[in-house]
């Protein structure tokens, strides 16, 4: 596999460094951001260890971009993911690693948002001759399955000629991610374990309009469970894989695969995953952990600087105790480190694709 220019990855080059993922056994940490701090954080963590990488917006995470003080939120959640992509654009090259831009999870009531992406990224991609995102997600998994691929053709057509790739979910992913998710019970529920001739029928409608990667369930479920509540089947996948394959003519592990609600997730599980041909694991519970401890911590060691500017026992001055770059850099510092444990178990450390 040929190397990239660092920089926004999308289209021919996307596919290649997926391609790159399965052939060499790895996959890549797509990590949910909210601002500056957390986009920087993970372009820090890629470049420290040589691992290409994705960013991707909920639309919350998306609007929080914006400013919670922006009135109009349909146009928060737009402006907001425009500005990150924008951010990425500017500043990826610099840290030497090929990054993909992704959103993630937009149910039927989020299409809207969708639309004014695709619409910006015309715009986008009319100014500078590249897409302002490499990929969208569209989560309609508890939709009946023909308006879920229906739906999914309809926004592949539109997005392919801006060089862009689609992600599409069978099957429910348990638990919630920003205000999209599903109440199903996550011990015991069929809506978990997504069948193989449900992928084979996205496939056939989708691969002929454009390229998609898949977020087939499993038993995956966002957040973090007690150990034995959520039971992963791995074992999906495979079987996916190899009706795919086997009705089509075509080698192993055809398909692009996402692992959602990898957060917490059991190691030996994340590697069999993988060799059923996951490209992308989605990691977002365990980042704000992650960066949430690290301030806390920080605080209760200088505690007084958070409740004085001055120490009013010895007149002690704690700007430079509670300037916002001293504890936000501590967060970004600590999702780095989860993320370089992420890097290591998704073995894409030392892979990047950069020239």
């Amino acid at each position: 596999m040929g190397k990239m220019e660092a920089g926004v990855v999308y289209g021919k080059k996307y596919q290649e460094l997926l391609q790159s993922c399965k052939d060499g056994g790895y996959a890549l940490p797509a990590v949910n951001v909210v601002g500056s701090n957390s986009i920087n954080a993970v372009m820090e963590a890629a470049a420290a260890n040589d691992s290409d990488i994705i960013i991707q917006l909920s639309n919350g995470g998306a609007q929080f971009m914006a400013g919670q003080g922006m009135v109009d939120s349909d146009t928060a959640k737009v402006m907001g993911a425009v500005a990150a992509a924008n951010h990425v654009h500017l500043l990826a090259k610099y840290y030497g690693i090929c990054v993909v831009l992704h959103t993630d999870h937009a149910n039927r009531k989020l299409l809207p948002w969708i639309d004014g992406l695709v619409a910006a990224g015309a715009k986008y991609y009319e100014k500078h001759g590249r897409p302002l995102y490499s990929s969208h997600m569209l989560d309609l998994s508890e939709e009946a399955l023909d308006d879920n691929l229906s739906t999914c053709a309809e926004y592949l057509r539109k997005i392919v000629p801006l060089e862009m790739s689609l992600e599409i979910e069978l099957g429910v992913t348990g638990g919630e991610e920003d205000g999209v998710g599903s109440d199903v019970d996550i011990t015991d529920n069929a809506k978990l374990y997504t069948q193989p001739d449900e992928v084979l029928q996205a496939y056939n409608l989708l691969s002929p309009i454009g390229h998609f990667s898949v977020a087939a369930s499993f038993g995956n479920v966002h957040g973090v469970y007690k150990p034995g509540n959520v039971q992963l089947r791995p074992e999906i996948l495979k079987s996916s894989q190899e009706l795919v394959a086997q009705s089509h003519g075509l080698g192993a592990n055809p398909l692009d695969l996402v692992f959602h609600g990898g957060s917490g997730s059991e190691k030996a599980k994340i590697e069999e995953a993988i060799r059923y041909g996951v490209m992308k694991m989605n990691i977002d519970t365990d980042t704000q952990f992650a960066f949430a401890t690290a301030v806390g911590a920080y605080v209760e060691m200088t505690p007084r600087a958070f409740s004085y500017q001055i120490d009013p026992d010895d007149d002690k001055p704690y700007k430079s105790v509670y300037d916002p770059r001293k504890w936000l850099r501590q967060g970004e510092l600590s999702m780095v480190e989860r993320l370089n444990e992420a890097c290591t178990d998704l073995h894409s450390g030392g892979r990047s694709l950069a020239k």
